[in-house]
């Protein structure tokens, strides 16, 4: 594999939200520019997946990972999301939503969904027993910002984003 230019492409999706157009030949040069530490692991190992890209980011103040693979296929999907697992596809547009496990969720971010004409399908809720749970849904287009006040505003809702590819 081209561990290169994947290590470029992951950091120039890291970056760009934060510093705007940041294309893949120069986003190594950036990170390093801003003190980032990059570490590629390339590891032969037993796992469920005949190839795993596991991102990990660490800060002072915590750490995430998302780890992600192709299926056969040839269709890319997230398969881990800060140790819950999924299995996602990726669409241009998607909301990504943490919430508690608790009863009545589905229902309310469903149906705030259906007003919109926003959602395709909605996927299992992904959750760690005791913990939050992970709703990732691929939407049709853009998230209004209306739509994600909205469901932040459910009482089980920790955390949403609107997530474009």
């Amino acid at each position: 594999m081209k561990i290169k230019a994947i290590t470029s492409a992951v950091l120039s999706g890291l970056l760009r939200p934060m510093l705007g157009e940041v294309n893949v030949r120069v986003a190594p040069v950036v990170a390093k520019e801003r003190g980032m530490v990059v570490d590629e692991i390339v590891r032969a190992a037993q796992s469920d997946y005949e190839s795993l890209i596991t991102v990990t980011v660490a800060t002072e103040r915590q750490e995430r990972s998302v780890s992600g693979t192709v299926y056969h296929d040839g269709k890319p999907r997230l398969v881990d999301i800060k140790g819950i697992r999924v299995d996602a596809e990726f669409g241009k547009s998607m909301i990504y939503v943490t919430n508690e496990d608790k009863p009545g969720f589905i229902g309310k971010f469903a149906g705030l969904l259906a007003t919109q004409d926003q959602h395709r399908d909605l996927p299992s809720r992904p959750c760690r027993a005791g913990r939050r749970c992970i709703a990732l849904v691929g939407v049709d287009g853009a998230v209004p910002a209306d739509l994600l006040a909205k469901v932040q505003a459910l009482p089980q809702v920790k955390q949403v984003k609107a997530l474009t590819f």
